[in-house]
Order: structure tokens, then sequence, then C-alpha cells
């Protein structure tokens, strides 16, 4: 997934997009579609059928909502069960169980915990979350960020499972720019030109 326009929030969702193909590529056994556009939003939302949030802050703030239908988080939990050896009469078949919703929590932790490593690797900001937690849903409910600005910046990417069942991550962040201070010597050196400029 390569992104034309190069602002932060696109940046910031390409790294997610393949945080979350890695995660439930590796917890499943089976390759995720990404649809090859990005979705500019007004806001993040949890819609139906099943749907998780976390909001995370620090160095940046932010809050990621994702939706599945009910057949992408059965397909998805099915096959990461199966996937793992476990028995097929063990196999939850209600969607809303909390076998499943538990199971789509634990890929939503999983999912937040790597994109803020990647993001910390890439941009040196770091930032903390609580635990996700899926649940089911039958209304869209608007989600914001707690910021002393109503400004966000959200965008949206569509999945598709193995079997075409759709589901999407919503990302809303403050309105921030990511830009990089170029340095020969890292830091220190940024600390001491900045000090002859200075005196």
């Amino acid at each position: 997934m390569t992104l034309r326009h190069d602002s932060t929030i696109n940046r910031v969702s390409q790294i997610l997009a393949e945080v979350i193909r890695e995660v439930l590529s590796i917890n499943t056994g089976t390759t995720l579609r990404i649809a090859p556009t990005l979705q500019k939003l007004e806001f993040v939302a949890l819609r139906p059928d099943i749907a998780a949030f976390v909001e995370f802050n620090g160095d940046y703030n932010g809050l990621l909502c994702m939706n599945f239908s009910y057949k992408a988080a059965l397909e998805l939990y099915r096959t990461s069960m199966l996937f793992l050896g476990v028995p097929e009469a063990e196999i939850a078949t209600d969607p809303y169980s909390d076998e499943v919703t538990n199971f789509i929590g634990e890929m939503v932790n999983q999912i937040i915990g790597n994109f803020r490593k990647k993001v910390e690797n890439t941009y040196g900001l770091s930032a903390t979350n609580h635990q996700p937690r899926a649940i089911p849903i039958s209304h869209t409910i608007v989600m914001y960020i707690n910021t002393l600005s109503n400004a966000q910046q959200c965008r949206r990417l569509c999945f598709r499972t193995k079997d075409g069942n759709p589901f999407y991550a919503e990302i809303s962040l403050e309105q921030t720019e990511f830009i990089p201070v170029e340095t020969n010597e890292g830091t220190e050196s940024l600390a001491e030109d900045l000090l002859k400029e200075l005196f």
C-alpha cells in the first residue's frame, strides 16, 4: 500500500494497515485483502455488528475503532482456532458469543500494541493505551478523542477476509504533523546547533 499524499495521518494509517495485516495473518494463517483506497472521514465510530475501540495517549493522541461484520468476526475467530489446532466441537458458532468477542478484543489489543511500537520505531514518539474490549453493537456510535481542540484527522481502512467478509479500521488523530528533524549525529548534535543559533 503506497500512499500518494504524504501527510502524517496517511503515513500513520499505512503503518496501521501493515500491522493489521501482520497480526491477523499470523493469528489465522490466512492472507487479508486491503482496499487500495484510504477514506477521509469527519469522525470515527463504532458500527455494527461487532466493534472495538481503544484510545492512545502520550507524545501523540488518538483513537482506533475496529468494526467487523458478524461473518468476518466469526470467520477470523474460527480460522484462528482451527489454525491453533482447537477441535471443531470446541469452537463457538455464535458470532456474538463471549469467545468471539474476546478473540476480537485480543486481536485489537495486539494490533494497537504493535502499532504503537512501529510508530515509536519510526518517529521516536511513544504512547500508551488501556485494554480494548469488543462488544456486539446494533447501531452506530460516534467517537471523539479528548483534546483541547475539536480538530481531528480521521481515516478508514477497508479489509476483506479470505472468504470476502468485510471489516474496517477507523483511526483518529489529534491535529498534528510529524516532522522529521534531520541531524548528523543524533539529538546531541541537534541541541548543540540550536544553542549556537540562540546564543
